[in-house]
């Protein structure tokens, strides 16, 4: 049986909404800046917004093992919104935020996720909690490095 993963992650960002947005909209640059991202390819192009868009993604953590899932581009608010399903090894939906207050961007993320590995689901009773690190050690670095990336671009 698949076990089901919710998490909210919040970043604030010193940095325009419209790079932030950028950044992270632009994700088959994840693995230039993001520890963790071991590759991002484009399958499907989508619309002319993107929309129908088709990403796989290969993941590292801190734990010994790596996770391949796509996503789908469901819905585009530029710098707003960006919401997609999972397919693959985990299989559900995402949902990135955006809000500018000030100089500061915050970034909420949406993660609900059931798992199609056999061996997490077997284990997921005891490794639940591993895995739910797992994923904040991944979410803290996309935000440390998005962080490192963007005081390269920003003018001070």
């Amino acid at each position: 049986m698949a076990t089901q993963y919710s998490f909210v992650t919040y970043w604030q960002i010193n940095a325009p909404v419209e790079q932030v947005w950028d950044a992270i909209y632009n994700s088959t640059d994840w693995s230039n800046w993001w520890k963790g991202v071991i590759a991002v390819k484009e399958v499907n192009e989508g619309d002319e917004n993107g929309i129908g868009g088709v990403r796989e993604y290969t993941w590292k953590s801190a734990l010994p093992y790596r996770l391949t899932f796509s996503m789908k581009l469901t819905e585009k608010q530029l710098y707003k919104k960006l919401s997609g399903v999972a397919f693959g090894e985990l299989e559900g939906n995402g949902t990135w935020e955006f809000e500018q207050k000030g100089d500061i961007t915050f970034v909420t993320y949406y993660w609900n996720v059931f798992t199609n590995k056999l061996w997490m689901n077997y284990l997921s009773f005891i490794l639940k909690p591993a895995f739910q690190y797992n994923h904040d050690v991944v979410m803290r670095w996309g935000e440390e490095c998005l962080k490192k990336k963007l005081e390269n671009v920003i003018p001070r």
